[in-house]
């Protein structure tokens, strides 16, 4: 149960932030570099690598270098898996 509660803490972690949202809402439609977020979020890209370290971190963006780029997608199958299991804990604790 403490490892579901720190994965779930880091979930909130990461969607927390209306800037690490916005990132993750424009990762919906599909794998983007730095310089891409950094254009739709108007943020500077320190702050743009930083909120991505962080989404990275909470597992919930994934990154792929292809040549000298680096793609960012949102890592949709850890989301789903901590959102069914905390599903799954819900219900089991309200029976």
């Amino acid at each position: 149960m403490a490892d579901m509660c720190d994965k779930i803490q880091s979930l909130g972690k990461g969607l927390g932030n209306p800037c690490r949202y916005r990132i993750l809402e424009y990762l919906m439609r599909g794998p983007r570099t730095v310089g891409e977020i950094v254009k739709n979020a108007g943020l500077s890209q320190p702050a743009v690598s930083q909120h991505l370290k962080t989404l990275k971190m909470a597992g919930l963006v994934e990154d792929e270098k292809r040549g000298q780029e680096v793609f960012y997608s949102l890592n949709a199958g850890h989301m789903l898996e901590m959102l069914n299991a905390l599903t799954r804990n819900i219900a089991r604790h309200h029976k």
